[in-house]
């Protein structure tokens, strides 16, 4: 057992050193060897180093370093009222029970409130959404409150652009996508869901804009943001997709959800049990290859179809049927 202890150590050792090298030659490696970048983040960040590697991967650190002392000067700003009595009532409600957030008025949740009233000044005409406590809450897990911000912003405008704005088009939209791959990857959970007409807004809204920071066992939370921060928001769509498929893609799952209800209750609270991190990966990986033969398979049909008619348009001319266009 000390021996397995050791071993595990040295491999852990090993994965920092291996990340390490990449912050050394950090723009090489993203120019030249991104998939090995993909595959270290697939594998989980080390946790000692997870702060830096968010922040290169969502280029968050360039904008702090373009923008010296702006932080600062936004949390100098006043602010509009609000915004500000809505983020002090949603303070409490974001990891009560981790120690950063428990105490009312503790570091924490002060520094939660200057990140979150910080972005309402420096994107006036979006404010605050109350998706955005728990993400910025998991990155101050993380990093120092201005280092958070900067990446809270790359979250908002880079990776999710429009999930944050009132009225929801983008995740309203992102929603009829999702639903439509759900009919390609795991039509049993699409049928049951279209029977029931559970509106995928309905389940996918908490998911997607907090991505997943409410929904999964915290291993599977830091997994899923690994990947997020390295492959965009095709992430998120997996991991969507995945739960589904866990939580519906069989007879026996059905078989107990006889209702709108019953589904609905499954879906907000999804059991530790039912998603681990290596499935979460394994499956992961098994959509996107999933995806891409579907892809594959349109293109290679609509490549057919082209060439078939444009024989039989040229066997036709040929016997002058019919005339071909100059």
């Amino acid at each position: 057992l000390e021996r397995l202890d050791d071993l595990r150590v040295e491999v852990a050792r090993q994965r920092e050193m291996k990340w390490l090298d990449m912050f050394c030659h950090w723009d090489k490696w993203v120019k030249h060897r991104f998939q090995k970048v993909k595959l270290r983040c697939r594998k989980g960040i080390p946790s000692s180093l997870r702060s830096k590697a968010w922040q290169l991967l969502s280029d968050s650190q360039k904008l702090l370093e373009e923008n010296p002392g702006k932080f600062e000067e936004l949390e100098r700003e006043p602010g509009e009222a609000k915004w500000l009595d809505i983020i002090e009532k949603d303070l409490h409600r974001q990891f009560p029970f981790h120690e950063m957030f428990a105490a009312r008025g503790g570091h924490g949740q002060q520094d939660l409130y200057r990140i979150l009233k910080a972005y309402t000044v420096y994107r006036p005409d979006e404010g605050y959404c109350q998706a955005q406590a728990p993400v910025a809450a998991v990155l101050l897990m993380h990093m120092p409150a201005e280092q958070a911000f900067w990446c809270l912003v790359q979250i908002c405008e880079k990776y999710l652009p429009g999930y944050y704005s009132a009225g929801l088009e983008a995740i309203q939209l992102d929603g009829e996508i999702f639903f439509s791959l759900l009919r390609r990857t795991c039509p049993m959970a699409y049928r049951h869901l279209k029977k029931f007409k559970i509106d995928p807004i309905l389940y996918m809204t908490e998911w997607f804009m907090c991505i997943f920071s409410r929904t999964l066992p915290w291993a599977s939370v830091l997994r899923v943001w690994d990947m997020f921060f390295c492959e965009g928001v095709k992430i998120i769509f997996r991991v969507g997709l995945v739960l589904l498929k866990q939580m519906l893609g069989s007879v026996e799952k059905l078989r107990e959800l006889q209702g709108m209800y019953e589904t609905m209750e499954r879906l907000r609270n999804i059991s530790p049990d039912t998603i681990r991190e290596d499935v979460l990966v394994f499956e992961n990986g098994r959509v996107c290859v999933l995806t891409f033969i579907m892809n594959l398979t349109l293109y290679l049909q609509s490549v057919f179809f082209l060439f078939f008619f444009c024989t039989v348009r040229f066997m036709r001319a040929s016997n002058g049927t019919e005339t071909m266009p100059v």
